[in-house]
């Protein structure tokens, strides 16, 4: 696999889109990001946030206090990540409508042409 399309993986996966468009805002530690991005196990966030920490989108900084404090923040290089990956998002909200559609003249016309194509079957096997 190209090197790259990896690394789009990651910054595009379902987790990962949402955990840097919150670290985009502000830094958050672990359960707060939790609850920010809502719906992601904990495991399945810990995995995103070691992935985008690897590939230097994000920064854990881990402080020696008892209990234990963790603060998740963007890189340069996540920040920018993040903008652009944000900015389609935005998009994505503002065409929503239009991809509606499309979706609707596709499904209508997809039902159409399998009616016919029952209906061509079932006069083949009649003759």
């Amino acid at each position: 696999m190209c090197p790259s399309r990896l690394v789009l993986e990651h910054v595009t996966s379902r987790w990962g889109v949402l955990v840097l468009a919150a670290l985009l805002e502000r830094s958050y530690r672990f359960s707060e990001l939790r609850r920010e991005v809502g719906g992601v196990s904990e495991k399945m966030l810990a995995q995103t946030l070691q992935t985008l920490e690897r590939d230097g989108f994000v920064h854990r900084d881990a402080k020696p206090v008892i209990p234990p404090r963790v603060d998740y923040t963007l890189t340069e290089l996540g920040r920018e990540a993040a903008e652009q990956v944000w900015g389609l998002a935005r998009w994505t909200e503002r065409r929503l409508d239009e991809v509606f559609k499309a979706r609707q003249a596709y499904d209508e016309g997809r039902q159409a042409y399998d009616k016919a194509r029952a209906f061509a079957h079932d006069e083949a096997r009649t003759s």
